[in-house]
Order: C-alpha cells, then structure tokens, then sequence
C-alpha cells in the first residue's frame, strides 16, 4: 500500500467514525441543534443541545 493509499484510507476511517458520531448525536433527539467544528478538514468536534417542550398548563 503507497503513502497515499494510507492516507486516504485513515481519511476514510475518520470520516466512517464522523457520520458514526453524527447518527448518534441525532438518534433520539427530538428538539434541539447539532453543530459540528472541522479543523484542516477534520470534525473534531460535536456540541448536541437538546430541548425540553413543556406542555402548557
């Protein structure tokens, strides 16, 4: 496997765990935002804020 080869593939992975990640983030979230931060190309980071609806009285 050349250089290249491995460095696409470990792009790959990365973005496999990524939308992995994401899925996650989304299941069971009714209400709320998702926000991804990417650095060089990269997510390395996800911030989830869920919100409560009350019913009203």
């Amino acid at each position: 496997m050349s250089e290249n080869q491995g460095a696409r593939s470990d792009a790959e992975r990365h973005l496999e765990e990524s939308l992995a990640s994401v899925r996650e983030a989304l299941s069971g979230l009714r209400y709320g935002n998702v926000s991804l931060t990417i650095h060089e190309g990269r997510v390395v980071q996800i911030d989830v804020t869920e919100k409560k609806r009350l019913k009203p009285n």
